[in-house]
């Protein structure tokens, strides 16, 4: 297929997809100058979207600010539809779970963060409730930092300057040349450990999901409360099983 040019590419859609994008869990309501701010695009053109959504049923409107309507779920059950991961990953998590008594999740990276696409919960270890469709940051997440190992140093490079790197708790690692050369190090390793950078009080333990030609497709998780799971915990019972999962899934996913 030969090379789109910017006259193949409409416009209109890709800042109505930037004004979606705008908002968040942080972000539940917003006004058109907040859209215009987040977007950087005029206020009209932030108008003229938000006012679009809401009369196709994607968003509502109170006078004041404009709040997404749930039929935007069906635009990620459309790609959800569309890939077996989720599906084939579901049956090993929820045994992993019981296995180990932990709560287990798997995701993909999408730019500068990761999305969960599976989960099986035996307790909640953040404060904020994750399920299919959280997005948390890739450089201080351990599912991130598996899957930003499966990328060369030039695209992890890239990565981590369109993102918007800052301390979520006084042990987030921020300095950039620190991330790559701990990324580098989970590459080698082949699993990451998150020690209370992305929250206080939460350990995680990673590891890439591959398919049958090795390619990485996906990242395995357990995440754990400090005061019960040490660190040395961690790689001595759970980094075995989830590196059984791993063996497992390379033989179910093509």
């Amino acid at each position: 297929m030969p090379a789109k040019s910017d006259g193949d590419l409409m416009g209109g859609f890709g800042k109505g997809l930037a004004v979606l994008e705008a908002f968040g869990r942080e972000r539940e309501r917003l006004t058109i100058a907040e859209v215009s701010r987040l977007t950087g695009l005029d206020r009209a053109t932030a108008r003229r979207c938000l006012l679009t959504l809401e009369r196709l049923g994607y968003a509502t409107h109170d006078g004041k600010s404009f709040a997404l309507t749930v039929r935007v779920l069906s635009l990620g059950h459309a790609y959800l539809s569309t890939t077996p991961l989720p599906d084939q990953l579901q049956p090993f998590l929820d045994r992993l779970a019981v296995e180990i008594q932990e709560s287990c999740s798997s995701s993909v990276l999408d730019d500068t963060e990761i999305v969960y696409l599976a989960r099986a919960a035996q307790r909640r270890v953040m404060s904020i409730g994750l399920g299919v469709g959280s997005r948390l940051p890739a450089y201080c997440a351990s599912m991130g930092r598996v899957l930003l190992a499966a990328l060369t140093d030039q695209q992890v490079m890239a990565v981590l300057e369109r993102t918007a790197i800052r301390p979520l708790t006084p042990k987030t690692l921020t300095d950039i040349d620190a991330l790559i050369a701990e990324i580098a190090r989970v590459r080698v390793q082949g699993y990451a450990i998150i020690d209370e950078e992305l929250e206080m009080g939460l350990r995680s333990l990673a590891v890439p999901i591959r398919n049958g030609a090795g390619r990485v497709v996906a990242a395995l998780n357990t995440g754990v409360q400090t005061s019960r799971v040490s660190v040395d915990r961690l790689q001595a019972e759970m980094l075995p099983a989830l590196l059984d999962v791993q063996r497992r899934l390379a033989t179910v996913i093509s």
